[in-house]
């Protein structure tokens, strides 16, 4: 697997540089789908899903340079054949998967399929993750509860042994305090990467790098479960 997980886009240099990495061409040369399903689950993202599109809210994300950018709603693809859909999705370079509710985001990328595609998928296809959109690649997600889903519905898909907790120390998010996060971590099982704003983890192949221009912090478990 290719992936590139961040707290909040392509926020930076590096990050951009690791991206071209991974794409290994351009990003002008590249192909992109963006699935905006998780920001659905909290109040305002049909509005904050169109500013992420657009580039008017956070960092750049959908708006790059991609040489084209679609969209892949998780929702529709249950009602659609597989014809209408997979083959946009295997020739795309780039899967961008946004920010919101983890939950709501990992239901429906199980009812949708595409959570039993990602294996194959991301041989050559890059994910790129902001926010709860990175979060669900690893074994720990939050949810926001505005959705009526099963309650014991999946916050994550668990691909990646570790939690990833975004948004470190940033001013619209207090609770992400340092020692807050801090706290978390240390009830968790798996190795936490807490990070701003300014860093992204990058996994090839199981392979883990911290790629940062900000303030981020490894917090290792103190027990395991076996």
């Amino acid at each position: 697997m290719k992936l590139l997980l961040t707290s909040a886009g392509i926020s930076n240099t590096s990050i951009h540089n690791a991206l071209v990495h991974l794409l290994g061409k351009p990003i002008a040369e590249s192909s992109a789908l963006f699935v905006p399903t998780a920001i659905y689950a909290i109040k305002g993202g049909a509005e904050i899903g169109r500013k992420v599109i657009c580039g008017t809210i956070g960092d750049p994300f959908c708006d790059i340079g991609w040489k084209s950018l679609g969209l892949l709603e998780l929702t529709a693809l249950p009602s659609l054949k597989k014809e209408l859909w997979l083959p946009m999705l295997e020739a795309t370079d780039a899967l961008l998967v946004g920010g919101g509710d983890c939950q709501y985001l990992t239901y429906w990328m199980q009812q949708s399929g595409l959570a039993q595609l990602l294996p194959s998928l991301l041989r050559k296809t890059v994910y790129v993750g902001l926010s709860a959109g990175s979060m669900i690649m690893t074994r720990y997600g939050t949810t926001y509860g505005g959705h009526s889903l099963p309650q014991r519905s999946d916050k994550s898909l668990g691909y990646v042994n570790i939690a990833i907790h975004p948004h470190l120390d940033h001013e619209w998010f207090p609770e992400n305090a340092m020692a807050n996060l801090e706290k978390l971590a240390a009830t968790l099982p798996f190795p936490s990467y807490l990070i701003d704003d300014q860093t992204a983890i990058r996994v090839i192949d199981g392979a883990i790098e911290v790629i940062t221009e900000g303030n981020w912090k490894l917090v290792n478990p103190t027990y395991e479960i076996h």
